[in-house]
């Protein structure tokens, strides 16, 4: 179950990046709101589709749900405009990075205090760490090469 659960969530990083990219190629060509509208309407024909080949007519199950979770909708627009933005002005692997950082943070947040119907987490100080040493590697990844070239490109003192 582990495994699969792995392999499962690799996949999703793939396929997060690659709709990135498709998204960036989208919004060049439209504006970021109708890429935003062309994403997340293909996306619902096609979970719709499979939900219907899948599921049959739980499909339309609906019940016991809390009022709010009826938002995740509304908020995958928001993902979509921001991400597309974020590639735009940043450049894919930057953005991604944040951008998963982010989710990792907040994710680290709403386990920690048991948000949104979550088993609370207890929050540990090696999970902070985990998570700024992966923001420094953000860092090191944006900035190293320019640091590295920058002292490179300087012009050396060698009066003897």
């Amino acid at each position: 179950m582990m495994i699969t659960g792995i392999l499962l969530a690799l996949l999703a990083g793939a396929l997060v990046s690659l709709q990135t990219i498709f998204n960036s190629k989208v919004n060049e060509r439209t504006g970021s709101w109708s890429t935003t509208t062309m994403v997340l309407f293909t996306g619902f024909l096609a979970s719709f589709l499979i939900s219907i080949l899948v599921e049959g007519k739980n499909t339309f199950s609906l019940q016991h749900m809390q009022p709010w979770y009826w938002l995740s909708g509304a908020i995958g627009v928001g993902v979509v405009f921001c991400l597309v933005q974020g590639m735009k002005l940043l450049g894919p692997t930057y953005a991604i990075s944040i951008v998963l950082t982010s989710q990792l943070s907040f994710a680290l947040l709403f386990d920690a205090m048991g948000w949104f119907g979550l088993e609370q987490i207890p929050f540990s100080w090696n999970q902070l760490i985990g998570v700024l040493v992966i923001v420094g590697g953000i860092i090191l990844f944006k900035f190293g090469g320019s640091m590295k070239s920058s002292r490179t490109s300087a012009p050396s003192n060698q009066s003897h």
